[in-house]
This record gives structure tokens, sequence and C-alpha cells, in this order.
């Protein structure tokens, strides 16, 4: 009798149901783990989480029924209003919050306001998505998630700890926020077929809510920052200023790529997978990154890694020009979204280690506001100009080498005023 030594095989739905329920220990343990942590950056990795999960959502719902849904030329039309919708929130509620977020006691109630509030507003615009109201019930969702954005950098600087530093407590809430918007994308897609545009919209509702619950948790945010240092009375830092122009170019081409991309698809046919499939490259080429990030030399200083991302990204906007291809321009989202998120981590810790306490209010909203019109900016071009797609990355690859010319000039001719400074 012979004895076989082939292993068993198992049915094809059980080695899927293995699968997930890998998928779903690897992000259950890391989560239990920071619930049950007593650092501060744990906790408000949980909010960070949760509000990046139910903006991941609302993208899908709106993806859906702005942009899929309707021919391109009436897509452009609802896009390029959606896009100056974004323009103004920032704008509107950043100087209102300038005198609360300069102290640090009340970050924790505006992190909690802005996830609630989400929440609230998302029921209300759920059902009324294909109507005129999905537009001004979408423009106080992105106030809030701005207001989200802007009170973050003070709760990381409050949260993080000394042993661990800037750029790395930056780069984990990096990894979280990729992760939440990767682990609630199948739940939004499956809401989104089971239900429509509408299904996606009431489980951020729900997300949002225990977003704002767990802000609850989070203990009460100490006051740090530079002591005394030089700042505008808008809030400008002159020691930011070319670092500040080259993250405002990698945010402003950001923008640029992902419409250029997206028009691109729907005038070449393309599948709307080839989508899901850039945005997911580019949001691993940032996961990446945010585990790269930490581990860079403590040497290289923040502005030499900002002006080394906009070039990486130049090349790769070279590259591309080539080939309209799916493995290409895979590789190439992976390596923008990477250099992106490696160029904002590290203006990221400069600007929060240069802002000084009394300050941190005008300091964060300038340079956040200044990212959210570069990126609408980039966008809108990309949106309304019959741009080909081939024309659009020539002219990226174009303004990333201006961009770094301009910093090499900058540094050089800073560096001969010094000299003769010195001299003197």
């Amino acid at each position: 009798m012979r004895v076989s030594n082939r292993p068993p095989r198992y049915p094809w739905w059980q080695l899927v149901l293995l699968g997930i329920a890998g998928a779903v220990e690897s992000l259950v343990w890391p989560l239990r783990r920071m619930w049950r942590s007593d650092q501060p950056i744990d906790r408000y990795g949980l909010c960070h989480f949760t509000s990046t999960a139910g903006d991941a959502l609302l993208v899908i719902s709106l993806a859906d029924s702005v942009f899929f849904s309707l021919p391109v030329g009436q897509a452009k039309v609802k896009v390029a209003l959606y896009l100056v919708l974004t323009m103004v929130p920032l704008a509107l509620a950043g100087p209102l919050l300038v005198p609360l977020l300069d102290r640090a006691g009340p970050r924790r109630a505006i992190s909690f306001a802005a996830a609630a509030g989400r929440a609230i507003v998302a029921i209300y615009a759920a059902p009324r998505v294909g109507t005129l109201v999905l537009y001004p019930t979408a423009f106080t969702m992105l106030a809030l998630k701005q207001v989200h954005g802007i009170t973050k950098n003070g709760l990381t600087m409050a949260y993080a700890s000394p042993d661990e530093g800037l750029m790395r407590a930056n780069a984990r809430l990096g990894r979280i926020a990729v992760a939440g918007a990767l682990a609630v994308a199948p739940f939004g897609y499956l809401f989104l077929k089971l239900w429509g545009a509408p299904g996606p919209i009431y489980l951020a509702a729900c997300v949002y809510a225990i977003s704002a619950s767990m802000n609850i948790r989070l203990p009460h945010p100490r006051a740090t920052g530079a002591p005394r240092k030089e700042v505008g009375r808008r809030g400008r830092v002159p020691a930011l200023t070319m670092p500040a122009l080259g993250a405002v170019g990698m945010r402003a081409a950001s923008g640029f790529l992902l419409f250029l991309l997206a028009f691109a698809l729907r005038k070449s046919a393309e599948p709307p997978y080839w989508f899901a499939v850039l945005a997911g490259a580019g949001l691993v080429g940032g996961y990446v990154a945010d585990l790269l990030a930490p581990r860079l030399p403590t040497s290289v200083r923040e502005e030499a890694v900002v002006i080394a991302c906009v070039s990486g990204a130049g090349i790769g906007a070279l590259i591309a020009f080539e080939v309209f291809g799916l493995p290409l321009l895979m590789v190439y989202a992976f390596v923008a979204g990477g250099a992106t998120e490696i160029g904002r981590l590290a203006f990221q810790s400069l600007m929060q280690r240069n802002a000084p306490e009394g300050a941190l209010g005008r300091v964060f909203v300038r340079y956040e506001v200044a990212f959210q019109l570069a990126w609408v900016g980039g966008a809108l071009i990309a949106a309304l100009l019959p741009i080909s797609f081939r024309l659009g990355i020539l002219i990226l690859a174009v303004f990333y080498v201006a961009i770094a010319g301009a910093y090499v000039f900058y540094t050089r001719r800073t560096g001969r005023a010094a000299g003769g400074t010195a001299e003197g």
C-alpha cells in the first residue's frame, strides 16, 4: 500500500476565509494594542485612524456619484465645482481657529467637534446625495476635515514622546492613516453596491461617531513648541521659506497628477478598476515612505529630504512620459505617492519644530492653507484644461525640475550672502 506524502488540499473558499481572517488579525491586533496603550500618541492614533477611514468612505461615495456616473464633460464641471468648494472651507475656518489653536487646551475639544460634526452632517447628507444639497453638506464636511488636519499638528507635538521624535510620530500617524483608508475600502465598495452612494456615507457617519468617542479618551495636551523664534504676524517662519516651496510644489503636483490620471483613464475608456489600482499603488507608496522615513539618518536635514523627493518625482515623471500602461503607471503612482509622503513628513516635522509656542495656530493655518490651495490649483488645471496625458506628464516633469532648480539657486544665494556677512 502506497502512502502519499503530498499535503492535503483545501477547498478554495477555505483558503480565502483563512486569508481574510489573517488580514483582519493583522489589522485588529495593532488597534487592540493601541487601545490598551498608556501612550498619548497611541490613543490619538485611534482617533486619526477612524477619521481617515471616514474620509475614505466619503471619497468612495462622491467618486461614484460625481465622477464615474456622469459623462466626461459633465464630470469635469461637477469636479471643478467640487474643487472650488474645497478651497473655501479652510480659508474661512482657519482664521477663526487661530486663537484657539495658539493655546494647547482647546485642541482636544476642537478635534472632538470636527469628528462629531462630520458624523451629524453625513447622516443629513446621505439621503440627499442626488440633490444640490450634496454640495453645501460636502462643503461642511471638508471644512471639518481641514479642522482635523490643522489640529493634528498641534496634538502630534503635544503627544509625541521625547524618545520618539516628531518625524517618527508623524510617520506612525501616516501609516495609521493609510491603514484606515485601506481597511474600510472593501466595506465602502460593498455598501456602495448594496445601497448605492448613500451607503458609504451612512457608514462614514458611524465611523466619525467612533472617532468622536475616541477623542474623549485623550489626555489633556501639554503646551510645547519652540520657545522664542522669529515669526511673522501672519504665521510666516523665515526658516521654512524654501522647504515650504518644495512641499507646496509637491502638493500641487499631487493634485494635478490625480486628476490627470483620472480623466486620462476615462477618455481612453479604461475600466474603472485601473483608477482603483493606481490609487492603491499611491497609498502603498505612501505607506512604504512612512516605514522608511523614521529610518533616515538623523544627520540628513529635512530641507534636503524635501528637495530629494521633488527630484525623485521629476525623474519618475520623465519615465512615465514614455508609456501609458498599467504596470508602469502603477510604478509611477507608487514612486509619486512615496515621494510626496516623505516630503510631507519632512516639512511637517520641520514646521512643528520651528513653530513657536503661542503662535502655533498662525503657523499651522498659514501653511495648511497654502498646501490646500496648491493641491486644488493643480487639480483644477488638470480638470479644466484639455491636456493629454503625455503632455501633462511632461509639464509635471518640467515643474519638478523648476522647483529643484529654484531650491538650489536660493540655497547658493543665501550661502553667498551668509559668507559675505561673515567676512564683513
